[in-house]
């Protein structure tokens, strides 16, 4: 059966992945019949890279995409491509669920960018109210009264 998975390549502690369409009992960075893609997460946002139409000759054929990888085709809006592709919907219904798709996609990225902003500024501020409290001198302590000391006896 073929399997469209991840291949390592690239140095050591800077793994780079090709996607590759391979006998399942192949190892990892052994033989492979093609490669369709690659991908690095090396770098921020992660590089996603496809041979659309070599995926969907793979994915026609019966290979079946490991979790990662359908995970990446997922995040590239491949697998939505696919799908639709799948379920015989017409060009124009296509292109329009995938503008919809691809603006959700950039107001998720911009919400999250928001978030973390939001999140630095909170980190920021409870980091400049906590030097000042240890920096101040301590309060005095407060005078014992009469009830609190033991009865001399």
């Amino acid at each position: 059966m073929v399997t469209l998975r991840l291949r390592r390549v690239g140095k050591k502690k800077h793994p780079i992945y090709k996607v590759v369409a391979t006998d399942r009992r192949a190892p990892r960075d052994g033989r492979y019949l093609e490669a369709v893609g690659s991908y690095d997460p090396n770098i921020h946002p992660a590089e996603l890279k496809f041979k659309e139409e070599r995926v969907f000759h793979w994915l026609r054929k019966g290979a079946q995409p490991t979790d990662t990888v359908r995970s990446l085709f997922r995040r590239s809006g491949l697998w939505l491509r696919w799908t639709l592709t799948k379920r015989g919907t017409d060009d124009s219904k296509k292109e329009e669920i995938l503008q919809r798709w691809e603006i959700a996609q950039k107001d998720r990225l911009s919400r999250e960018a928001d978030r973390k902003a939001r999140r630095a500024e909170r980190k920021k501020k409870a980091a400049a109210e906590a030097v000042p409290s240890e920096l101040s001198p301590a309060a005095p302590a407060p005078e014992p009264t009469g009830q609190d000391t033991p009865a001399a006896g």
